[in-house]
């Protein structure tokens, strides 16, 4: 509604059923009530518990309504009556029901987010197992799958999300004293899905899941308010990877640290540096990238100038708490160079998170490949022009000591290997310092006549002047290498950067939301968005307060937020941005594709349909009227058997035609999505024979056996009644006269087995999926049998309800077809299984 403040929706999490979600949102409306809130009850499960009825009194509770679904009544949410009466909060029970077909909305998720809309405040309640991301580890932990789900998003939009929890042990007790289920369901219950280990499974999915939200919201409140120092809510393990071999040492030794701490998150980060990283092998650090993905950590990459820096600003803004770090590779030589490396930096820079330095075997070794030329750093050149001054004075001094032990020559050559080393070290500016130094010295001190700067022998000029050119040149061409050096490792790092976004699309994250944290992990940003593109935004765009702003195709721009990018990495983000361009393109593709699919196997359907039903509906429609107009005639006096017969042909044909038509329609409507479901318990038994009454009569003998003893399923009884009848009948067309099909039922776990035996010619092994194809029959010969459609459509029917149907091979020669249906209570098939295993 325009101008309506959207309304709040508080969720009660439940652990397990039972736990007591219902009895505490209740609470909450009576505690609301007292404070003068304008409360009402739409919708309350109580189960008939008096301890949840008990909390009703004293609340107002609105009318439901009812709706008639296959010959029963049920009773709903009245979504208009809530609005109409428009309270300030309701309590609406069952998040993720599935409402009775009539109402405007499937879901009861989807009535509370129009209850929303509307300005109302929600209080409802949901379990676990019912969240979309943990249904399939439910089923693997408890072995029952749960049909109703509700998507993770609406419960994480949720403004409040209460956990209700109870140790295992207290909700058995709570079960055994018969306030969860009726007395004749407790042993059950508790022998299967209320086992110690499924309820501690449970509680551990929903206190991580519930840890998780928790941990977004503090991560929003923390950008929010620009907060970067630690806190220390959970233990977050970064580990710093290089691509050199001690990476998986590293590796292994982050994830005990993060195992210390139960739930602690291990994270591996690869710094890209700016001056390149001779020794990041790509293989080296895909193996460990992969290594840590095995452990169930993540793996992150980023571009930084400073690694100290890149590191330390990562580890905050993903409020880690513990940075590991492995000790230096570096040799003895380096070390005396500059004594100061990485760890060092790491450890004064680190303020509140503990650093691990760990030994390993390379370390103190030197790396394996060189480091190429990077960029002086400011202290380094500064350093440079002191040695460009001291170093030749030292020199000088040394050789005045030892005068006359070398010649002129010599002496040229030890002032030349020390400008070599000053440019080496210091740079052009500092070597360029060194040789004009050293010239004068050499020339003051050296070069006849001595402790003067004029030379009397023109060979002593021309040796001054061609060692000061030697210099130069030699000055001038290690800054040249030092340049070209540093383009090529930023090259490296480039091309080491989009590797690794290539790789990621090649994994199959081409996500749009996972592409946009690379990029802000990559660059160390604090957000990365795309947001509509403007007709002036037509280039990199660089604004103040760390603002980056990248067109991503013709009608989206990159905006980056966090920190100022150096001119050095925007041909980087520029091609980040156009890999999320491309990935956009391709979900639109994508989306375009998947809309114009439908229309496609509609045709074929259609054109499938049109080949197959010329002769199908023709054969029965030719046989009624044929039987029809020879009962009309007047030329042909029939006796009363003859009669007989041509009304049963009419009839059989009539019969035949209407199971056509109806397996048609209910074919189309699964293939268009729109077929409704009611799952109710439904007994085999009273299924079987309804089922046989619509079919045709047949020589072929059909028995039953087990279906009277055997448990409910869950089931939508005219719907099963169609997958009997499709497959007995497509059992008796292949099965030999006077040879019967046999009907029998057995419970295997949770689920409950119906059998169709015939004793036909069997299937071969490659046939077994073809025979579930739409209008197919196997040897396509007979085409007065039908369109092909009954086992097609028994399988949609099944697999829409939950179950699954199955060829096998029936010992002695035949198909069996296998149906497979989840027990109405599992507690029930569970119990039916061990009486008969006893």
């Amino acid at each position: 509604m325009p101008g309506v403040r959207p309304g709040t929706l508080k969720v009660f999490l439940g652990a397990a059923p039972g736990v007591g979600k219902t009895y505490r949102m209740l609470d909450e409306g009576r505690r609301r009530a007292r404070r003068g809130t304008d409360v009402v009850v739409a919708y309350a499960e109580c189960h008939a518990r008096p301890h949840t009825e008990e909390k009703l009194e004293g609340l107002e509770i609105l009318p439901r309504t009812h709706r008639e679904y296959r010959g029963a009544t049920f009773s709903e949410l009245d979504l208009d009556s809530v609005l109409a009466r428009r309270p300030k909060v309701v309590l609406v029970d069952e998040l993720p029901h599935t409402n009775v077909p009539g109402g405007r909305n499937a879901k009861r998720w989807q009535d509370i987010e129009e209850l929303l809309a509307a300005g109302i405040d929600v209080v409802t309640t949901v379990n676990v197992q019912h969240l979309e991301s943990l249904n399939d580890v439910v089923e693997k932990i408890t072995g029952v799958p749960q049909r109703e789900t509700v998507p993770d998003e609406i419960v994480r939009r949720a403004h409040q999300i209460e956990l209700v929890d109870m140790p295992a042990e207290a909700l058995r007790r709570r079960m055994a004293h018969g306030n969860i289920y009726k007395p004749e369901k407790v042993d059950a219950a508790l022998a299967h899905y209320f086992r110690v280990g499924n309820l501690t499974a449970l509680r551990e999915l929903a206190l991580l899941w519930v840890a998780g939200r928790v941990d977004e919201t503090l991560q929003k409140y923390r950008s929010e308010h620009g907060i970067g120092t630690v806190w220390e809510t959970r233990e977050r393990v970064v580990v710093a990877l290089t691509g050199g071999p001690e990476g998986e040492t590293l590796i292994r030794r982050a994830e005990r640290i993060a195992d210390r701490s139960s739930g602690g998150d291990l994270l591996a980060l690869h710094v890209a540096r700016s001056d390149g990283l001779a020794d990041a092998s790509p293989a080296a650090l895909a193996k460990q990238r992969a290594l840590v993905e095995s452990l169930g950590g993540s793996y992150h990459s980023v571009v930084g100038d400073h690694v100290p820096t890149a590191l330390l600003d990562f580890a905050r803004a993903e409020n880690a708490t513990q940075l590991v770090l492995g000790t230096s590779r570096r040799s003895w030589f380096s070390r005396l160079v500059a004594p100061r490396g990485i760890g060092e930096d790491t450890v004064e820079l680190s303020g509140d998170i503990d650093v691990h330095m760990v030994t390993h075997e390379r370390a103190g070794r030197g790396r394996r490949l060189p480091v190429p030329g990077r960029q002086l750093p400011h202290s380094r050149r500064v350093a440079g022009l002191v040695a460009g001054l001291t170093i030749p004075l030292l020199l000088t001094a040394v050789l005045t000591h030892i005068r006359g032990t070398l010649n002129l020559t010599s002496e040229a050559l030890l002032f030349l290997v020390t400008v070599i080393g000053v440019a080496c070290f210091g740079g052009v500016v500092s070597a360029l310092l060194a040789s004009l130094t050293a010239s004068l010295l050499l020339n003051y001190y050296f070069i006849p006549p001595s402790g003067q700067f004029t030379i009397t022998e023109p060979n002593n000029a021309l040796a001054l002047a061609v060692f000061a050119l030697v210099a130069v040149t030699v000055a001038a061409t290690v800054d040249r290498s030092l340049r070209l050096a540093r383009r090529a490792a930023s090259a490296t790092v480039e091309a080491e950067t989009l590797s690794s976004m290539a790789g990621n699309i090649l994994r199959g994250d081409q996500a749009v939301p996972i592409l946009l944290e690379r990029t802000r992990e990559t660059f160390g940003m604090e957000s990365a968005e795309l947001v509509p593109r403007s007709d002036q935004e037509t280039e990199t765009v660089e604004g103040g307060d760390g603002l980056v702003k990248v067109p991503a195709g013709p009608d989206q721009v990159l905006v980056l937020r966090g920190r100022t990018l150096p001119a050095s990495e925007h041909r980087v983000l520029t091609a980040f941005a156009a890999h999320l361009a491309a990935a956009l393109d391709h979900a639109r593709l994508a989306e375009a594709a998947a809309e114009v699919e439908p229309v496609k196997a509609a045709d074929r359907m259609r054109t499938a349909l049109l080949a197959a039903v010329s002769h199908d509906l023709r054969t029965p429609l030719a046989s009624g009227r044929a039987a029809i107009s020879s009962l009309r005639s007047t030329d042909v006096d029939f006796t009363a058997g003859e009669r007989e017969e041509l009304l049963a042909t009419a009839e059989n044909s009539l019969i035949q035609l209407n199971r056509l038509v109806d397996n048609l329609l209910d074919m189309s409507r699964l293939r268009a999505g729109a077929l409704t479901l009611h799952l109710q318990p439904t007994a085999f038994a009273d299924v079987l024979p309804t089922a046989l009454a619509t079919l045709a009569a047949t020589p072929v003998p059909i028995e039953s056996q087990g279906l009277a003893e055997i448990c409910d399923v869950q089931a939508d009884p005219p719907l099963l009644e169609r997958i009997v009848a499709n497959l007995v009948t497509n059992a008796v067309r292949h099965s030999p006269e006077q040879q019967a099909v046999v009907v029998t039922a057995s419970a295997l776990g949770p689920r409950v087995e119906l059998r169709v035996i015939d004793r036909g010619p069997g299937l071969r092994p490659e046939d077994r999926d073809r025979i579930f194809v739409p209008f197919q029959r196997m040897g396509d010969n007979d085409n007065t049998t039908g369109l092909g459609l009954g086992l097609a459509l028994s399988r949609g029917l099944a697999e829409a309800m939950g179950g699954a149907l199955t060829p096998e091979d029936t010992p002695g020669g035949g198909l069996t077809m296998v149906l497979s249906l989840q027990a109405a209570t599992v507690e029930e098939a569970v119990e039916f299984t061990t009486s008969n295993e006893e």
